[in-house]
């Protein structure tokens, strides 16, 4: 069961837009973070630095109030490897396909139906008034790896799992590679 709500957004890379003011043709949108926000971001989304953010939208207007969204993003973070702990820098570039929706239509869905979780994320707007700074945002943190992995980087062979076969145990009794 959906509950209707809309989480308190975060400010720190706010950049609205009137969702009346798009209509007729597409309308294009480019963002890109100062030094101080993808501080900020960085802090918020536990990474050691973002270097790059920046987002191209294309926006149009469907019914229902919905805005469809498509997103070129390209970031540029730097991330700790979870085997060494070391810091590495990772390249994100990703192109997203979104839905923002008024928030009383999402409020009104009692049950998600099948149908609804393909296709584009839906993000809920209030007041006429869509945040492209936040969408950029949480598509980054989406974007991600929630396990980075520094290029090379591999665990020690103590830490690996190889005896861990249920089948190992008739290895040494058949001399059979498993």
């Amino acid at each position: 069961m959906r509950t209707g709500y809309i989480a308190q957004m975060h400010t720190e890379f706010s950049r609205p837009v009137k969702a009346g003011h798009i209509h007729g043709a597409p309308q294009s949108y480019e963002l890109a973070a100062d030094e101080t926000t993808r501080a900020t971001l960085a802090e918020r989304f536990g990474l050691p630095g973002i270097a790059v953010l920046t987002g191209a939208f294309t926006l149009s207007h469907h019914r229902g109030g919905i805005i469809a969204a498509d997103l070129r993003m390209k970031a540029r973070v730097t991330q700790l490897c979870v085997i060494t702990l070391e810091p590495f820098e990772a390249e994100i570039e990703e192109r997203v396909a979104l839905h923002f929706v008024p928030a009383e239509k999402l409020a009104d869905e009692e049950e998600l139906p099948p149908e609804s979780l393909e296709g584009p994320d839906e993000i809920p707007y209030q007041d006429d008034v869509i945040d492209l700074g936040e969408a950029l945002a949480e598509q980054l943190a989406l974007a991600l790896d929630p396990y980075p992995r520094k290029p090379g980087a591999v665990l020690p062979g103590e830490a690996t799992d190889d005896g861990a076969n249920p089948f190992a145990a008739l290895t040494s009794k058949f001399g059979k590679k498993v």
